[in-house]
């Protein structure tokens, strides 16, 4: 398998942690989610501003048209924004707990929104049942409400098929369910407990789960990221992990995963599918070892190329020609987090490659 080499073009820094982030279609621009605001970065001058702020981190952002852009925070609500007038035009409680991930639709129907509290229902410290539908499905257009869908809390990634017909989301307990968008009906439904973690040291919890899904270009396929299991839920040395997932049919099939030799420890948080299918990209924390972003080919699943950023990686995105790929993420918050004049100080990090 021929390896690929990764060369930065363009750095940023930022001056805020970036949760989320999303191109424009000619990768001119992004829109960034972050602990402190939503911000436009002008990724040929290195410019930025903040739009405007939600009342807690803002964890998703997504790409309506040419001029329009939906966020998504921890204070469970929907916010759509005109980039032409520079006015908000629509803002929605959607949960009553925190949107962990928000997409929107390829054909830009659909903005589906996960959510849900991990709570301890019994002495085995499964979760409680949920206290509002995990899965909320609104029209992308007017914010009215579509679908709301059962899943099990906490639910920390969603996922639209490339033909719009289809919604997936994945739990704290590594569990996978995907409803079809046309009348919310539960198409299949799968446990994969690689991505949790019982911690039978220090704390008596559940943690960890799918940070991260995407369908494959043909919808066929459904790839997850997260980490492995581990023992201490206080160290984070869980595997650095991916599979994919045959998710038609009765019995959904795992088809592969991270390989043995080709990963290090971290929890990885982002995955980035390639147009053209040749292959993918998983970025996060680094734990132990000597990447926390790579490229995997599709097909093989073998690793091509491997980054060590130097800071954790929360979004991978890949820029419309599929030559580029933009990574966003945080490096080490800093003791003081304002200057003395008030000002953010740099934490956040923006990065293009090209292949």
């Amino acid at each position: 398998m021929e390896k690929i080499e990764l060369k930065r073009s363009k750095e940023f820094d930022l001056p805020s942690g970036v949760l989320a982030a999303a191109v424009s279609a000619d990768a001119k621009q992004a829109v960034l989610g972050c602990l402190h605001g939503v911000y436009r970065l002008n990724l040929e001058s290195g410019e930025h501003e903040r739009l405007y702020r939600h009342d807690s981190y803002v964890s998703s952002v997504a790409w309506l048209g040419e001029h329009r852009i939906i966020t998504a925070g921890y204070d469970g609500e929907l916010r759509w924004f005109d980039l032409a007038t520079n006015a908000l035009v629509k803002r929605q409680k959607v949960h009553e707990f925190w949107s962990w991930d928000m997409t929107v639709s390829p054909d830009q129907s659909y903005v589906a929104s996960v959510t849900g509290q991990y709570i301890a229902g019994g002495y085995k410290y499964e979760p409680q049942a949920e206290k509002e539908p995990s899965i909320r499905v609104l029209s992308a257009a007017t914010g009215e409400l579509v679908w709301s869908l059962s899943h099990v809390p906490s639910v920390q990634s969603v996922a639209i098929s490339p033909d719009s017909k289809w919604v997936a989301a994945g739990n704290l307990m590594g569990q996978v369910r995907v409803y079809n968008l046309g009348d919310g009906s539960l198409e299949a439904q799968w446990t994969t407990p690689d991505f949790t973690s019982w911690g039978i040291i220090k704390s008596h919890c559940y943690l960890g789960g799918i940070f991260s899904m995407k369908f494959s270009p043909d919808g066929e396929h459904l790839l997850l990221a997260g980490m492995g299991p581990m023992r201490d839920p206080m160290a984070g040395n869980g595997k650095q992990l991916w599979q994919r997932w045959a998710w038609r049919g009765n019995e959904p099939a795992k088809v592969d995963q991270t390989h043995d030799g080709e990963a290090g420890e971290g929890l990885m948080e982002t995955l980035a599918v390639h147009p053209e299918t040749s292959h993918f990209l998983m970025g996060g924390r680094l734990r132990g070892g000597d990447w926390n972003a790579a490229l995997f080919d599709h097909d093989s699943g073998a690793r091509l190329a491997s980054l060590k950023t130097g800071y954790r990686v929360t979004e991978a995105s890949y820029l419309e020609d599929g030559k580029q790929v933009l990574l966003a993420g945080s490096k080490r918050q800093p003791k003081t987090i304002y200057k003395k004049d008030g000002e953010l100080n740099d934490f956040g990090r923006v990065e293009v490659y090209s292949f």
